[in-house]
């Protein structure tokens, strides 16, 4: 593999780092199933990129981005809290009016970025390439909400969003308001994964209302993959799991795609997906078979 998908692996790797904190945050700390984030994804795309080519500042737009992703994550959430619709079925029912939502905001299926501003144009007067610079200013784009996301998990209200995700019930009887918690929980993690749609679109050039498919999937690998390698005993280790198997997720499909031995093509992208994918969900359960057995019942004298 050469050092330009490499450093291209690593990049891509940091943007999906950001949609796996955001999926840590509603299937890990709320236990909540949401497919939303299949629609969120592009919306951010959407919305940034619609945005630029109107002549709307870069910085400005990524913001509208997030807190448009953050409106998507209320719906499913409001949908499951007052209409009291299945999570699942509420996330796929924002998640189809994406669709069509981003079809609106973009009014074609794609948008090219080419000569247009975008927040990467700045690194180009660097003296370092701008494939070398994107992911030093992504990791610390990633660092700064991971960083975040561990202060407001370890706050007062995120110990209570972490309550209502592990026991509504009793949560309720200590007297947290579960609904806003999970109202807030949702569009926290939608908009984290805009914010990645958003990136992802000014550092490719384009926005393109497909590109949702497969990312909660992406995500969850991150995340399962991510608690494999790194125990998730605390928040840090946790979140720092999450990216660090976004990471090893993008680097083991380039490494799929460019070995020559393997025969693997770009048409083989789904078939990869669901190799590691089906990897990172079982090789945690499996036994070491290095290790001794765990003696059943009281030890013998």
């Amino acid at each position: 593999m050469s050092s330009f998908a490499f450093l291209g692996a690593i990049e891509t790797g940091l943007l999906f780092g950001l949609v796996a904190l955001g999926v840590f945050l509603s299937f890990r700390v709320l236990e909540f199933p949401d497919l939303t984030v299949d629609g969120s994804f592009p919306l951010g795309a959407a919305v940034s990129a619609s945005l630029i080519v109107s002549g709307v500042n870069p910085y400005l737009a990524t913001l509208a981005a997030i807190g448009a992703g953050a409106l998507a994550g209320l719906m499913t959430a409001w949908l499951n809290v007052r209409l009291k619709i299945l999570h699942l079925l509420a996330s796929i029912l924002t998640m189809i009016a994406l669709y069509s939502i981003n079809l609106r905001i973009m009014g074609r299926p794609n948008i090219a970025l080419l000569g247009d501003d975008t927040v990467f144009t700045v690194l180009q007067n660097l003296p370092i390439a701008m494939h070398i610079a994107t992911p030093i200013v992504l990791a610390v784009v990633v660092l700064v909400v991971k960083i975040a996301l561990d202060f407001f998990l370890s706050s007062q209200l995120g110990l209570a969003m972490r309550a209502t995700g592990i026991n509504d019930r009793m949560a309720r009887a200590q007297g947290v308001n579960t609904k806003f918690h999970i109202l807030l929980g949702m569009a926290i993690s939608n908009a984290l994964v805009a914010l990645a749609g958003a990136l992802f679109a000014q550092s490719q050039g384009f926005a393109d209302v497909t590109l949702g498919v497969g990312v909660i999937v992406v995500g969850l690998a991150a995340v399962i993959g991510g608690e494999a390698i790194v125990p998730p005993r605390t928040v840090f280790l946790a979140t720092l799991g999450c990216v660090i198997g976004s990471i090893l997720y993008r680097l083991a499909m380039a490494l799929a795609l460019n070995a020559d031995f393997i025969g693997l093509k770009t048409q083989d992208l789904n078939l990869i997906t669901a190799v590691l994918v089906t990897l990172a969900m079982v090789l945690p359960g499996m036994r070491n078979p290095l290790r001794p057995r765990r003696a059943k019942g009281p030890p013998h004298d």
